[in-house]
């Protein structure tokens, strides 16, 4: 059978199968509201005037009335009248709105009184009209006391749902626990071995694993099995895709949700949730809690702005504290947290005996990264000439999400060119559009505009390039990326720890910008913003955190615990603090002089590559090292950049 042969069959299958149009609730809520308007258009709105059966038989004798309605079950007679009847009846201030007629009600003692006196008016020829009898109650009456009860139960249940969404939960299930469950029939896919680098924080987790498939091997000899762990790391290093291996790993149940899922507008739902979590948990174990971004609820207490108030976020965590380890017992139950800021946890959730171990998960080295990416470009078409190892040379202080992003952007960059496979120019653009954003060809800039850009990005080349700790340059641009005018590229080395030399050498290569502006303009321009931001907030770090000044040394005011977040006083004096900000400036200066003086020093060379910067707008380390000549000093990053050329 050919495919158009098959195609048509399909489409007649398709055509043969009945239509069923697809439920939509807000009809059924036009309806109603349609049924609304036209009861309220249609029903009688005549004024309704109560009298005695007395002032009835009257209003009968004197022939107001053409038609009278009998309802034997109610026990009530009805009957209109015109409005010039009506006043004439109940006097001329009676007030019934405007209306043409009136509707008269009257209840009667007995059936047979009533008609004993309707038989009398009849045969007096008072009274010749029709008489209607009727049982039962009216129709659109019930229907009025009815309707408000109908939509208000309506409204309750519609809300149930809306509030159940696909949990299963409601507004009469709120307190219910709102984590996903993962088992062996609907468990994760992800495993250990898509989890690239993170060895040692993997081996932690693994271990984790270990103890619920074979608690035997470490109980018999009496140790006991960790009861918590937490995950603490820079955001995007993988946190939650090792709960995602343990989950795809452990064949246990693996229950997981968020800090913030416990925390609602309803006082005492959080606390409701954290004790119907670790009821399911116990009702199951041995399993895993998998709690992501914990400092939704485990802030530290007593830091709440509003003093003397009773903070349902404080509830839900004391309710935590004592279902991890409190008067009951959870053996079995596992808890794993993940979290970027540790600092401000609680210390009692951070103790031994709930969380007793802390997993850090850092910034992947070199190494790690070259795994990653090793994750990351295996769904993707590459050139046979692209060197992993360059890829992970040249994105120090990537996290692991920055790199599945960067091999992403490649991929598109790729594509928008048209090419075939994705090569390492893909990559090197991929790089630049993340660190300095998309590039803005088409801004408009008047060539004072970019000459004063091309000195101020020349002033960084050249004071960098010498300094004996300043990073390698990459290249220098003048492109407009993102919120900047221009931008210089560097690979830092990666260090463990860094000197007072080396933050002095990074603090004058970020003053030379400004220094550049005035060495040769004698001004200075808007554009040092973000240089004059880290350069300032560098030295600070060194006065006030590292101990690293001269006034005052080996004196750090660092609050790592984090209790003068919602403080009123600063962990030191008036004075101390002016004598931060004299040695501040007095920093600040020495090193813009020093940047001056290298400018100076090399005036010819700047002078050299802000032309080319203006001509070109691209400038590479080669181009520098024409003009300036060899790095008095060379690092490890200037060998990993010439063995790469």
């Amino acid at each position: 059978m050919s495919n158009n042969q098959s195609s048509d069959k399909n489409r007649k299958l398709q055509s043969q199968k009945p239509f069923k149009p697809k439920s939509n609730y807000y009809w059924i809520y036009f309806a109603i509201g349609l049924f609304c308007v036209a009861m309220y258009f249609f029903q009688d709105k005549a004024p309704v005037k109560e009298v005695p059966l007395s002032a009835f038989e009257k209003i009968l004798s004197d022939s107001c009335v053409n038609k009278i309605d009998v309802n034997k079950s109610q026990g009530i007679i009805e009957t209109q009248v015109d409005t010039v009847c009506a006043k004439e009846l109940f006097g001329k201030n009676a007030n019934f709105h405007n209306a043409k007629s009136v509707k008269i009600t009257t209840q009667y003692g007995s059936m047979d009184r009533l008609q004993q006196t309707l038989d009398n008016l009849k045969n007096q020829n008072i009274y010749t009209g029709e008489i209607n009898y009727k049982d039962g109650k009216d129709f659109f009456s019930v229907l009025i006391y009815i309707l408000p009860f109908v939509l208000l139960i309506g409204f309750i249940v519609l809300m149930n749902r809306r509030m159940g969404g696909a949990g299963g939960g409601g507004i009469f299930n709120v307190g219910r626990s709102k984590a996903q469950i993962f088992d062996k029939k609907n468990g994760a896919k992800i495993t250990f071995k898509d989890v690239a680098g993170l060895e040692g924080a993997k081996e932690e987790v693994q271990e984790i694993v270990s103890f619920l498939k074979s608690p035997d091997k470490y109980t018999e000899l009496g140790g006991k099995i960790p009861k918590g762990a937490l995950l603490v790391g820079p955001p995007g290093t993988g946190k939650t895709l090792l709960a995602k291996a343990v989950a795809g790993e452990a064949d246990v149940p693996f229950f997981s949700l968020s800090g913030s899922d416990f925390v609602e507008m309803f006082v005492g739902v959080g606390a409701s949730r954290v004790r119907d979590l670790f009821r399911q948990a116990k009702e199951s174990a041995p399993c895993i809690i998998f709690i992501d971004e914990i400092d939704a609820i485990g802030r530290a207490r007593g830091r709440n702005p509003n003093m003397n108030v009773n903070d349902e976020r404080e509830n839900t965590l004391n309710q935590l504290l004592t279902e991890m380890d409190g008067f009951g017992s959870n053996s079995g139950v596992i808890i794993l947290a993940a979290t970027n800021r540790a600092d401000i946890l609680d210390k009692a959730l951070l103790r031994a005996g709930r969380f007793d171990r802390q997993i850090h998960v850092d910034l992947p080295d070199v190494h790690e990264r070259k795994e990653i990416f090793e994750v990351h470009l295996r769904p993707l078409k590459l050139d046979s000439s692209l060197d992993i190892d360059f890829l992970a040379r040249q994105t120090p202080g990537f996290s692991g999400a920055d790199i599945a992003n960067v091999c992403n952007e490649a991929a598109l960059i790729a594509a928008r060119n048209s090419k075939k496979s994705v090569g390492k120019q893909d990559f090197l653009d991929a790089v630049d559009r993340i660190v300095g954003g998309l590039e803005k060809k088409n801004k408009i800039m008047t060539d004072e505009e970019k000459r004063a850009v091309a000195f101020h990005e020349a002033g960084h080349a050249t004071v960098s390039w010498m300094l004996e700790h300043g990073n390698p340059l990459v290249k220098v641009t003048i492109v407009p990326r993102g919120m900047a005018l221009g931008a210089a590229w560097y690979l830092p080395e990666e260090r463990q720890f860094t000197t007072v030399e080396h933050i002095k050498d990074e603090i004058c290569g970020l003053l030379g910008g400004r220094a550049s502006e005035t060495v040769f303009f004698n001004t200075a321009s808007t554009g040092a913003l973000n240089d004059l931001e880290r350069a300032t907030k560098q030295v600070y770090a060194m006065v006030a955190y590292y101990g690293m000044s001269e006034t005052l040394p080996n004196l750090s005011y660092y609050d790592s615990s984090g209790q003068y977040d919602f403080g009123f006083v600063k962990p030191y004096s008036e004075t101390t603090g002016q004598n931060i900000d004299k040695e501040v400036q007095k920093l600040i200066d020495e090193q813009f002089e020093r940047a001056k003086k290298i400018l100076r020093k090399n005036e010819e060379g700047v002078r050299k590559i802000a032309q080319i910067l203006t001509d070109k707008e691209v400038l590479f380390a080669d181009d520098v090292k024409a003009i300036l000549g060899e790095r008095p000093w060379k690092s490890r990053s200037d060998e990993i950049l010439l063995n790469e050329k």
